[in-house]
């Protein structure tokens, strides 16, 4: 429901809509904000309007200040998603389905609950695979 309605307020902002490409992920009422916006006064408005969805916990900000990505990039970071998400169910005492991936320009952002360790081994792989530029670990730790 939060990436609803997060993808929703930016739709319904014209300037955001057209110039931009947002691309809203969440887990565990975190948000993370990936993408590209032409200005940093509209990062900072994005981030304002899912700041003001109900019960968001957190915001990661990771749009970038540039042209919207192409199709031949967002086709690009599909197939490595898929990539790292297979990867993920490869790992021995980590629950693939416990992370959550996302691609944006080959950056890989991972989400989830996972402990210190698991959080290190998950990323650690996700760097192994071909094309991956860099990870960031968006984790939050669990007992488990």
């Amino acid at each position: 429901a939060i990436e609803l309605k997060a993808t929703e307020l930016i739709w319904k902002d014209p300037e955001l809509n057209k110039q931009s490409h947002i691309s809203t992920t969440s887990y565990n009422q975190i948000v993370l904000l990936t993408g590209q916006t032409p200005t940093a006064e509209l990062k900072q408005r994005a981030e304002s309007k899912i700041a003001s969805v109900a019960k968001v916990r957190h915001i990661h900000n990771e749009l970038t200040i540039a042209a919207p990505s192409s199709l031949t990039t967002r086709s690009s970071d599909t197939v490595l998603t898929a990539k790292v998400k297979t990867k993920m169910f490869t790992l021995d005492n980590i629950d693939g389905t416990k992370v959550k991936v996302v691609t944006e320009n080959g950056g890989v952002y991972l989400m989830g609950l996972l402990s210190g360790t698991d959080a290190d081994r998950a990323a650690q792989a996700a760097s192994t695979v071909n094309g991956v530029q860099k990870v960031v670990k968006l984790f939050e730790s669990s007992n488990s």
